[in-house]
């Protein structure tokens, strides 16, 4: 659905911003200023200095992030730059703390080299309890996540890849207990070999899918395509297991599964038709989806889901990214691996009643409650059996503070 741009025109210029850093503490009196500032904050420097950990305990940094961009691949608008990225990143910022009471800090750094932004972003870790990469384009967004999760002992996330993932893989979950179909018997065929393309891959392969096939805009990812970057080269010699040569209309040929990274109307009925029976359509490509679903299910798709919240079955980054995140964050976690992607994907998923499980409801509403909470507490709690929390925590915790922090406040009982 288009957006009403002087609604939202008016919205950013009232707004002057989406985040804004409020006090926790007053400042009324002499004493209240030795207190918070100096020499008051003395104490805690030292202490801090002698053991670092407990810059946890004495700051804001455990629950503080960072969204950082080069403006290179906003998400529906390119390469738009720094300044350009900011209302989105803003954005992002914004969701984190609605969906998950992070406080994220908008960063969108003037430079394109790798090296650079890997520097800034290690530099800014001692303030932060993880990072969020967004919005940089392929193959260098690859290159400055795996660089960072090796010099950083915070958790880095990159929507993008791990937050499209999950979300994936929750639905996919449960469009296959719908349709009775098996993860391990699926020919799956991904459009779209960015970020997002190359890790729904390395995640469902991860999940037990055999049989995963990959295009990027030269065609299917195999020994002939010319035009592979570094990354879809790997990703080449684990999928494709058929040896499929060509573009869409040879990979989809009976296919049980299409998911769509790529761009709008790429997906024809034809090709819908050529897939095996009832199939399963993912098309999330935004602003317009591959296949429109009214087009899909005419021609034979049993399920079918897109990345905008106007049709049934949405699959949109805010259900995985922020929770995931909290949940990290509330045990301190070290790091991010795709055990924990995992069970982020199995609690997503799991928040669909079962009862009201159907073709048109295999994903969450957009607003539900449930989402964020459950979402975290499977990731701290799998980091704790990984042995990737410094802070672990009962069962139960986790879970019961975010809904409480989200939407306790709101039951008003009288």
């Amino acid at each position: 659905m288009p957006v009403d741009k002087t609604r939202a025109f008016e919205l950013h210029k009232k707004a002057k911003g989406k985040i804004k850093i409020y006090p926790t503490i007053t400042i009324n009196s002499p004493e209240e200023l030795r207190l918070a500032y100096i020499p008051g904050s003395v104490p805690a420097a030292m202490a801090i200095k002698e053991e670092p950990e407990l810059s946890y305990e004495y700051t804001g940094r455990g629950n503080r992030i960072a969204v950082i961009t080069d403006g290179s691949a906003v998400l529906g608008l390119g390469d738009v730059g720094p300044d350009a990225a900011l209302p989105v990143i803003e954005g992002k910022c914004l969701i984190f703390k609605i969906f998950g009471d992070v406080n994220a800090l908008p960063i969108c750094l003037d430079t394109r080299d790798p090296e650079d932004i890997v520097h800034l972003a290690t530099s800014m870790a001692p303030s932060l309890g993880g990072i969020n990469i967004e919005d940089i384009d392929s193959p260098r967004t690859f290159m400055i996540v795996r660089e960072l999760q090796s010099r950083v002992d915070i958790p880095v996330l990159c929507d993008d890849q791990h937050g499209t993932a999950v979300v994936t893989l929750a639905g996919l979950w449960n469009a296959l207990e719908v349709t009775g179909k098996k993860m391990n018997e699926l020919k799956i065929v991904i459009n779209g070999a960015g970020p997002a393309g190359i890790s729904v891959a390395e995640l469902l392969l991860y999940a037990g899918a055999k049989n995963v096939t990959v295009l990027n805009s030269s065609g299917i990812l195999c020994e002939s395509n010319p035009h592979m970057n570094q990354f879809q080269q790997e990703l080449a010699s684990k999928t494709n297991p058929e040896g499929k040569k060509g573009e869409l209309s040879e990979a989809i040929e009976a296919a049980d599964v299409f998911i769509g990274l790529s761009k709008g109307n790429l997906l024809t009925q034809k090709h819908v038709k050529l897939m095996s029976k009832d199939p399963i359509i993912f098309a999330m490509a935004l602003p317009e989806p591959e296949i429109t679903p009214e087009e899909a299910y005419a021609a034979g798709a049993a399920v079918v889901a897109t990345g905008l919240s106007d049709y049934p079955n949405a699959l949109p980054n805010l259900h995985s990214s922020p929770g995931i995140m909290r949940g990290l964050l509330d045990v301190r976690a070290t790091m991010l691996n795709n055990d924990i992607l995992l069970a982020a994907a199995r609690a997503l998923a799991d928040v669909v009643d079962r009862r009201r499980l159907s073709p048109q409801n295999i994903t969450p509403d957009v607003f539900s409650d449930e989402v964020s909470p459950r979402v975290a507490e499977a990731v701290g709690q799998t980091a704790i059996r990984l042995g990737f929390a410094q802070r672990p925590l009962p069962e139960g915790e986790i879970y019961d503070n975010l809904w409480d922090t989200l939407y306790g406040n709101r039951m008003i009982l009288h």
